[in-house]
């Protein structure tokens, strides 16, 4: 599964340009609104829409899978990092990856993670260009297996990690769903509230491309042609 683009919310635009453009130095795509900005993270758009009101999301980017450490000194030169417990690099024995978590001016929970799998490696000194793609998404909501299952029938996702409890990871390595009962569990590593954050994605799955809307709990797919 790929990512192409993922559009969220905010309500600090000029914040987050710079944040995003300044401090973590990713490609600008030129718009023709100043409601919205877009930037460029390797294979995928990350693109910001204004509105009033607002909750936090999280999202995480794939690495290349050697450059963990390399991401954590360049990361600590620009923001605060989110820890588990003191480690500041966060080891998923069972997903072969390690990862680091930050904020941005949302308060969004944004995850570099270096997945091993994948071999995407890089001896090249860590910078924006080690932005491989969006990977993950995240959909709190109040039945895991309802998503599931839509996005299992018309994307043809399979679950990659988890279950219908409390937590479910739908799709694969390049590109994952999310899905936590947003009750029961809170963000990992902040233990922040994870609300059920609208959000459009463009994601391609077995060749075929859907447009996805999350909006009061509904996911909505369409199949792009």
């Amino acid at each position: 599964m790929e990512i192409k683009e993922l559009i969220l919310f905010t309500n600090n635009i000029d914040k987050q340009k710079n944040f995003y453009s300044k401090i973590i130095e990713l490609e600008e795509i030129k718009s023709f609104s100043h409601d919205e900005i877009s930037f460029k993270i390797g294979n995928s758009v990350l693109k910001f829409i204004k509105r009033d009101q607002i909750t936090p999301y999280h999202f995480a980017i794939n690495i290349c899978s050697n450059q963990e450490q390399e991401a954590l000194l360049w990361l600590k030169e620009r923001v605060s990092i989110l820890k588990d417990g003191e480690n500041e690099i966060i080891n998923f024995e069972s997903w072969n990856a390690k990862a680091i978590y930050f904020y941005d001016e949302d308060k969004n929970i944004i995850e570099f993670i270096a997945r091993k799998n994948l071999e995407s490696t890089s001896h090249e000194a860590f910078s924006p260009i080690s932005l491989l793609e969006i990977s993950e998404v995240g959909l709190p909501t109040v039945s895991i297996e309802e998503i599931y299952r839509k996005l299992n029938k018309y994307m043809g996702l399979s679950i990659y990690s988890g279950s219908f409890d409390e937590f479910c990871a739908i799709g694969d390595e390049n590109g994952l769903i999310i899905c936590v009962d947003q009750v029961k569990k809170n963000w990992f590593p902040s233990n922040d509230k994870a609300f059920p954050s609208e959000f459009n994605s463009e994601i391609i799955s077995n060749n075929n491309t859907f447009i996805i809307t999350y909006k009061k709990g509904i996911l909505i797919i369409n199949q792009k042609y």
